[in-house]
């Protein structure tokens, strides 16, 4: 099978070329866009999300070696978690040279988070398939080597911090609601409001449910921090 010239330039920014051509084609292909003789990337999403948990949790280990687990399954969450992959998969500029049936491409699927994410969890497995292991953790160490570097340089999750005040304080843990939805399915925006048993809230906007939470957590914990 020859490679369109759209993914052979892909392959250039991945960095690493296909024995097999017909796993990359699938490995891009969305289920909106696949047929009975083109099979969509969902089975290579589902093997392409272990590869990479298991690429990225050796990674931390060996970056940190004095770092417990309740410092590294943080790291690790915000590395494997779907916002992550999809911008490493805008980086390399993936969803220039996604499959998409018609409807997907009209509701600008090539710029949705959660598609990114599963297409470059896809192309992990593809690579992992053609070319082994090994290559599969270069692939991604390449692709997330910087994330990798500065992610302990990060602080606390707001919302892991909010909750571990919460339970010092004996209430029980934060409440999250969704207060509304707007925005077209492409570019969706959420308004999220937090609140402790005190009665204490606050509330964020953004464009994805978990960025909105970790607003509303910052507001919160600002909101008590001042009151001290």
């Amino acid at each position: 099978m020859k490679l369109s010239v759209d993914l052979v330039h892909f392959q250039e920014r991945l960095g690493y070329h296909f024995d097999d051509a017909e796993l990359l084609v699938e490995a891009v292909t969305h289920p909106s866009a696949s047929t009975q003789t083109r099979r969509d990337n969902q089975r290579l999403e589902f093997l392409g999300d272990r590869v990479l948990g298991l690429v990225v949790a050796g990674a931390l280990l060996a970056a940190d070696k004095d770092a417990s687990e309740g410092m590294l399954a943080p790291r690790y969450n915000s590395l494997v978690r779907k916002e992550c992959c999809a911008e490493v998969a805008q980086d390399i500029e993936l969803g220039a040279v996604l499959k998409l049936g018609r409807s997907e491409m009209l509701s600008g699927g090539r710029r949705k988070t959660a598609l990114l994410g599963d297409a470059i969890e896809a192309v992990i497995a593809a690579v992992f398939l053609d070319g082994g292991f090994e290559k599969s953790r270069n692939v991604v160490i390449k692709l997330w080597e910087s994330r990798i570097k500065k992610v302990n340089l990060l602080e606390q999750d707001p919302k892991t911090e909010l909750q571990e005040l919460a339970q010092s304080s004996g209430y029980p843990l934060p409440l999250y609601t969704l207060i509304s939805r707007g925005g077209p399915d492409h570019e969706p925006v959420f308004e999220i409001e937090v609140q402790l048993e005190n009665g204490w809230t606050s509330s964020a906007i953004a464009g994805s449910k978990r960025l909105a939470e970790k607003g509303a957590a910052t507001g919160l914990l600002k909101k008590i921090k001042d009151t001290k």
